[in-house]
């Protein structure tokens, strides 16, 4: 089975994004997938912010994103684009560092007004990284995502079944098989 890392961008200890991540992680490895959880704001400060990938923390984690299959992105929205932890380690990865992978963009917001960051700041990113197929992402608002416990998350039911409709559709990316058309379903 294929291997799946999401690497969460936000500075919150008590994030959203990333409880969301983690989410989405369980219904992959429900499917016998392996995963794994980069939390940028976890890693060491300094050498994240001066682009050297010396630290083995920093060298695990990009190590952890070139043996992925697959990889999940995911981001608040901060003044109309993703977070700049994101873009930090992205910066870190080498100019093909998705190549041949596939990706999933996951950003939250607090309003609708923050739905095109998706594809207009980050696709273009994760583009020009490479990736093999970056399939349609899934945005949800803040008001939908509740905290449950130390690190879950409880989503409402109508941006849990967009959640899980991307999910399987890179979760089908991944084995190969092309996710069905609306024309195939008629």
């Amino acid at each position: 089975m294929s291997y799946v890392v999401a690497i969460s961008g936000s500075p919150s200890a008590d994030s959203r994004t990333a409880r969301v991540a983690e989410h989405l992680l369980h219904r992959l490895a429900a499917d016998g997938r392996g995963v794994g959880h980069i939390a940028v704001r976890d890693l060491p400060p300094a050498e994240l912010l001066g682009g050297s990938a010396a630290h083995p923390a920093l060298r695990l984690a990009l190590h952890t994103v070139a043996r992925a299959e697959g990889v999940v992105v995911a981001t608040p929205v901060y003044k109309a684009s993703y977070s700049g932890l994101v873009k930090v380690f992205l910066d870190l990865l080498p100019q093909s560092g998705l190549a041949g992978k596939v990706v999933l963009p996951l950003v939250t917001g607090g309003s609708l007004a923050h739905m095109l960051a998706m594809d207009y700041a980050l696709r273009p990113v994760l583009s020009a990284l490479g990736a093999r197929h970056i399939v349609p992402g899934a945005f949800l608002l803040d008001s939908v995502i509740e905290r449950v416990g130390a690190a879950s998350c409880r989503v409402e039911p109508e941006a849990e079944l967009r959640l899980l409709q991307a999910v399987d559709g890179f979760a089908e990316a991944l084995t190969g098989r092309a996710a069905p058309t609306l024309s195939a379903a008629l």
